[in-house]
């Protein structure tokens, strides 16, 4: 695959998507020391950057083709569903079990048919293809196809054309298709800029596959980040890794939650896991330089009950919240001295429980556990280290 085959991939989808913006942000860039720019892909259709493959791909089929099918956590779905209502075809998209209830209904809505079975994405993605061999319907990867990856590729068109002088673009790896595309653009037109891939640590299937220079799969995948939670990498983007991507660095779960976060508050972005996780390998300090760079948010498509716990998860992460056990003697005033220390340290008592039984809790004491909000992490080591000069008994609770 080529740029040539993304420059087509660019006029084929015409104006039917977004040409999303490239922007800086002042906040975060004076939150990570050097100038930061976000690729807004989140704005794209259908909240991700996936139209742009499966548009690409569907265009290109014979009249002939009525039937599509596809696999996804959520994103490929509706960007197929989305593809199909374009081209007059219908789309049959096998979800896992897991996936959320809203990007269900959003493919739904976009007109597509969805099958729910499986656990992971990958067993979905095995259940499709055996649909579309019996049915004799295309099955339209998420990632294992030079069309799709070219459609992705229209992404870094769009970076070499909006910040050409950045010094590295930071893009999510699930499966590698969005990175192949990504990667062969800028090679062609921005041959000195640095691509780097980011993984969750729960579904780095790319690191190793380079290792050993061939496609290989994880046994299982756990983390956060849905969107990117894919076995193995395919031998066409494992290919395009190897020659186009000069690095790709793993991120935790709570480093997502950190980036999330911070996405929310200082840029107004409401972004999923899975487009969080190239900001965080920035504040992690897992892209080396100092100068601009632009991080791909890949996808916005967030439920938002998941969104709730992921911001708690985030906070927590990042030290705003502080949860701890403390144990008072069981006389009264204690209670009221105890939260006077606590006030005393400039914290907000979000939630107070006591209990006078439990494990370890002697007959004349009182455990209570605190839900604190702190300015970081640092405050909260203060506010604990207040109390034990009290000689009180704190535990944090992670």
């Amino acid at each position: 695959m080529s740029l040539a085959d993304v420059l087509e991939a660019r006029d084929r989808i015409g104006d039917r998507l977004r040409r999303t913006p490239t922007w800086r942000s002042d906040s975060l860039s004076r939150h990570c020391g050097r100038t930061i720019l976000l690729k807004a892909e989140y704005l794209q259709r259908t909240g991700s950057f996936k139209p742009r493959g499966a548009l690409n791909l569907l265009a290109t089929l014979p009249p002939e083709v009525h039937e599509i099918v596809a696999a996804s956590a959520g994103n490929h779905a509706q960007g197929v569903a989305l593809a199909a209502g374009f081209t007059d075809r219908h789309a049959t998209v096998f979800m896992p079990v897991t996936a959320s209830l809203p990007k269900v209904q959003a493919t739904r809505d976009y007109g597509a048919d969805v099958i729910l079975e499986g656990a992971t994405v990958d067993d979905a993605i095995g259940l499709a293809k055996a649909r579309a061999e019996a049915t004799g319907a295309v099955f339209a990867s998420p990632f294992d196809h030079p069309l799709v990856i070219a459609g992705q590729g229209t992404v870094g068109l769009e970076i070499a054309e909006d910040a050409p002088e950045v010094e590295a673009v930071v893009v999510p790896v699930g499966g590698g298709g969005l990175i192949s595309g990504v990667a062969t653009a800028l090679h062609a037109l921005a041959p000195a800029t640095r691509v780097v891939g980011v993984q969750a640590e729960g579904a780095a299937c790319l690191l190793p596959s380079l290792a050993a220079g061939t496609a290989r799969s994880l046994e299982r995948v756990t983390t956060i980040a849905d969107g990117i939670a894919i076995k193995s990498p395919s031998p066409l983007t494992l290919a395009h890794a190897q020659a186009y991507v000069d690095d790709v660095v793993t991120v935790d779960d709570d480093e997502i939650g950190r980036a999330l976060v911070l996405l929310l508050e200082r840029a107004k972005a409401v972004v999923e896991p899975a487009g969080a996780v190239g900001l965080a390998a920035v504040l992690g300090g897992k892209v080396p330089g100092d100068g601009p760079v632009v991080v791909v948010l890949s996808g916005g498509n967030v439920d938002p009950l998941l969104l709730v716990k992921l911001i708690d998860h985030g906070l927590s992460a990042s030290g705003r919240f502080l949860r701890i056990s403390a144990r008072v003697p069981d006389h009264p005033g204690a209670l009221a001295e105890l939260t006077k220390v606590i006030a005393s340290q400039d914290v907000n008592i979000l939630d107070v429980e006591h209990h006078r039984e439990g494990a370890g809790v002697g007959v004349d004491e009182v455990e209570v556990d605190f839900t604190l909000e702190t300015h970081d992490r640092a405050h909260g080591d203060h506010v604990v280290a207040a109390l034990e000069l009290r000689g009180i008994t704190v535990e944090v609770v992670h």
